[in-house]
C-alpha cells in the first residue's frame, strides 16, 4: 500500500461514521388530534429557520410531508439531525395543495408544535420551537378550525 492509499483509507474510516450518523438521525413523530374529517390531506413541514416558519418555502433544507388524512393521526419525519425545529401543518380537506381562507381567516384546520397559538397571524418560530436530539421524539399537535 502506498502512502496515498493509507491516507484515503484513514479518511474514509473517519468520514463514514459521520455520514452514517447523518443518515440515521432521529425520528420525529407528530401525533395529530382534532381532525374533523378524514377527507383530503395533511400537509406538514419541519424547519430550523425562523424566517421560513410557518410555510417553510424559504428553507430548502426543510422537511415536507403530504399524508392522506384517512391514513390516521400520525406523521413521521425520519433522519432528522439534532437541532431546534418547529412544525406547522394544515388539514387540506379539499386536497388543492394550499390553505384556503375566507376574508383572510383560515377555512381549513391548522396546528403547530408546542400548540403555539395564533394571534392576528401565525405564531412566531420561538413559540413553536422544539429541541431534537439523537433520541426519537413524539410531538402532539392539536388541529384547530376557525370556520
Amino acid at each position: 500500500m502506498t502512502a496515498r492509499h493509507i491516507c484515503l483509507a484513514v479518511m474514509a474510516g473517519l468520514l463514514l461514521p459521520q455520514i452514517a450518523k447523518a443518515e440515521e438521525g432521529a425520528t420525529v413523530t407528530v401525533v395529530i388530534a382534532g381532525l374533523r374529517s378524514t377527507r383530503g390531506n395533511i400537509l406538514a413541514c419541519l424547519t430550523t429557520k425562523a424566517a421560513a416558519f410557518p410555510d417553510c418555502e424559504k428553507d430548502p433544507q426543510s422537511l415536507h410531508l403530504i399524508v392522506p388524512a384517512r391514513n390516521g393521526p400520525a406523521l413521521v419525519f425520519r433522519h432528522v439531525v439534532p437541532g431546534t425545529y418547529a412544525v406547522s401543518l394544515f388539514h387540506d380537506e379539499n386536497a388543492n395543495g394550499r390553505m384556503d381562507t375566507k376574508m383572510g381567516i383560515p377555512a381549513e384546520g391548522y396546528g403547530f408544535s408546542r400548540d403555539a397559538a395564533i394571534l392576528f397571524g401565525p405564531p412566531k418560530f420561538d413559540a413553536a420551537k422544539v429541541a431534537v436530539g439523537a433520541a426519537d421524539l413524539v410531538l402532539p399537535i392539536k388541529v384547530r378550525y376557525i370556520l
